[in-house]
């Protein structure tokens, strides 16, 4: 394909629609080919994107020690990302250029799922910016249900039994990352975020009008999403390659920011609940050859290999990150 569509899915809100199957087809060869695809139809306004990058915006103005008190640690894996803190999961290159904020699937301090997984909890929502808890959540809730849409696609385009996939984003591990990118000067070395796949199963953004976000074809060139006003860049993560034994793609893309202007952005990652064991549903390609892996240890592990001091382990699955 070497480009990448943009797809109005309204048709997939009901299979009696005259363009369920058309549209269907249509995602399917995205995201059998590039991995991405740029969609229209979400029913998500411009007005709730505008809020929503309006409130990211106020999160980052927050002071600096302010920031630092509200930082994620080891131990919770919420809050602040220290600009430069992290380097590529494997450890090789230079840290990347960006800011952010973690937020995961919200769970009260008693939720019973709680005892079951450390991994899930309250966030830590910035007292700065009263309005952010709501505002983050409302929208939060509007991409679930645009992930749910896509997945039944999927479901419907791989041969898959009704809600296979989708049933397994019950209490999910779903996480955003709220992200600022600093301009970087010209000719200055290194990403905002180096070149990597996403370790979940579909990533969902709403583009930036600095740009800044690259996608690697077949052939290795880079080329940017060309998104229509209020749609949203889609992308193919580890998780649903793996599921579709090799069919769909979770292809490299990476963001650099030499527009002069500061960037943010705030992808919402869909990941399976804790307990899901994601295997091939479908015989796998010939070429293709994963091992099953586990939503919940893969979650942790990504989030400890990201500290600079840490490395992978012989149980570490494969983390998405890239060479040059």
């Amino acid at each position: 394909m070497g480009r990448i569509p943009t797809i109005d899915i309204t048709p997939l809100r009901d299979k009696g629609h005259p363009g369920y199957d058309l549209t269907v087809r249509q995602v399917m060869d995205a995201c059998a080919d590039i991995g991405f695809l740029s969609i229209s139809g979400t029913e998500i306004s411009p007005d709730t994107v505008q809020r929503m990058r309006t409130c990211v915006q106020a999160i980052f103005d927050i002071d600096e020690d302010a920031k630092w008190e509200q930082a994620i640690t080891r131990e919770n894996y919420r809050g602040f990302i220290p600009l430069g803190f992290f380097t590529p999961n494997d450890g090789s290159g230079t840290a990347d250029k960006y800011e952010g904020y973690k937020l995961h699937y919200e769970v009260a301090n008693d939720a019973p799922i709680r005892s079951e997984c450390a991994l899930y909890g309250p966030n830590v929502w910035p007292p700065q910016v009263p309005e952010a808890q709501s505002v983050i959540l409302g929208y939060w809730s509007q991409l679930d249900l645009v992930a749910d849409t896509l997945l039944g696609a999927l479901e419907t385009g791989l041969g898959l039994p009704a809600r296979q996939l989708r049933d397994a984003f019950r209490d999910p591990m779903t996480n955003m990352t709220l992200l600022h990118y600093p301009p970087q000067a010209p000719h200055e070395d290194g990403y905002g975020i180096h070149p990597h796949k996403d370790t979940d199963a579909l990533t969902i953004i709403a583009p930036d009008p600095v740009g800044g976000l690259e996608v690697q074809t077949r052939d290795g060139d880079w080329i940017t999403p060309d998104c229509p006003p209020g749609g949203f860049v889609v992308n193919i993560g580890d998780m649903l390659e793996l599921w579709s034994g090799g069919r769909l793609k979770s292809t490299p893309h990476r963001v650099v920011n030499r527009s002069g202007r500061e960037r943010y952005s705030f992808p919402y990652f869909a990941v399976p609940r804790h307990d899901v064991i994601v295997a091939p549903l479908l015989t796998p390609l010939p070429w293709f050859d994963r091992p099953p892996v586990h939503c919940g240890h893969w979650s942790a592990e990504t989030w400890r290999t990201n500290w600079p001091d840490e490395t992978a382990k012989d149980t570490t699955p494969e983390l998405g990150t890239l060479r040059d």
